[in-house]
């Protein structure tokens, strides 16, 4: 059995472990109680919108990512994929710090008193519609890119280059819907905090 293949079934096994950890983690945080007496302690006001503005760097990050390895610039390609899996990655704390210490924010709920009327829901309209539509989207996605990116990055640096290549080819795209959604869910929830 070749180092390579043995490798790949252990970083194959560490990739899962992590892809199935970061979901379970994020669950329970959000879900353990008392993190209200938290809440008041801290000004999480500003992560949305820092959320906000990283994945849109994230997102002009992998566009010019693309853009540099289809111009055979593998050094600035590496380098703008990982700062975006850096910054990913950044997001992903930032969205659980804010959510753990934060109350839900409800589409719709202009009065900012934890429900949607009849009256707000109306005035949402179908918006609300898109809008949960692309929140669930960003969510499924957000969980499935986990293992690709990783995956993606392992083939890299492991010198299995062809692998990289056809695994990047499903990466890029989802990995960018996530992140640009990521900041169209931001954009249509930003009027409903409070």
């Amino acid at each position: 059995m070749s180092t390579i293949v043995k490798n790949d079934k252990l970083y194959f096994r560490i990739i899962l472990a992590i892809s199935i950890a970061i979901p379970v983690v994020v669950g329970v945080l959000l879900m353990i109680p008392g993190k209200e007496d938290l809440a008041g302690s801290f000004d999480i006001t500003f992560l949305p919108k820092l959320n906000a503005i990283i994945n849109s760097t994230v997102s002009v990050l992998l566009v010019a990512g693309y853009i540099a390895i289809r111009n055979k610039k593998q050094s600035t390609h590496k380098s703008l994929m990982l700062t975006a899996f850096f910054l990913s990655g950044l997001f992903l704390i930032n969205y659980v710090i804010y959510h753990y210490l934060s109350a839900e924010t409800k589409f719709g709920d202009t009065n900012h008193d934890g429900t949607v009327n009849e009256i707000e829901l109306a005035a949402a309209g179908t918006l609300r519609y898109i809008y949960f539509f692309i929140l669930l989207t960003h969510i499924l996605l957000s969980v499935a890119i986990v293992p690709m990116v990783l995956i993606t990055i392992y083939r890299s640096f492991s010198g299995q280059l062809e692998k990289h290549k056809k695994l990047a080819r499903w990466t890029f795209p989802i990995w960018l819907y996530v992140s640009v959604t990521g900041v169209v869910v931001y954009l249509l929830i930003a009027p409903y905090y409070s």
